[in-house]
């Protein structure tokens, strides 16, 4: 069978767990097709580019899916039905990549790192126009 990856962008106001349930519906659809959920990530809450049915922010799920064509047009013609999906991107792939995706990885390098450090840990370095002596021949006493 083919395989499939999915990102699925649901609605800002619902709680992690409505957003996980629709990942468990969807696989459910895909399931009952014939096909299978190979693995599947909750990216969580970001903020999109630009606003999408009045929405600043989105939930981002992750399927990866081996199942028939007839599958996944099932599961993207509900995902268009569904008020609280406001977007879905299949895209047809050769094989799944091992491992976490890349949204998964860079939230495991922040754990690593930490927070961020303090602003006034860093060296500014030399703010070269900032203070001192003014350009544009206009003189400030």
């Amino acid at each position: 069978m083919p395989l499939y990856e999915h990102v699925l962008i649901a609605r800002q106001d619902l709680s992690n767990a409505q957003a996980e349930g629709l990942i468990e519906h969807f696989s459910t659809v895909i399931a009952d097709n014939g096909g299978k959920i190979v693995e599947h990530e909750y990216w969580g809450v970001k903020t999109m580019a630009y606003k999408i049915n009045k929405n600043r922010k989105g939930h981002y799920a992750f399927l990866k899916s081996d199942a028939p064509a007839a599958a996944v047009q099932e599961m993207e013609r509900l995902a268009r039905l569904h008020d609280d999906v406001m977007r879905v991107l299949t895209i047809k792939v050769d094989a799944h990549e091992d491992g976490p995706s890349v949204q998964m990885q860079k939230r495991d390098e922040g754990r690593e790192r930490g927070d961020r450090p303090d602003r006034g840990d860093r060296d500014r370095g030399d703010r070269g126009d900032r203070g001192g002596e003014r350009r544009g021949g206009f003189d400030r006493r």
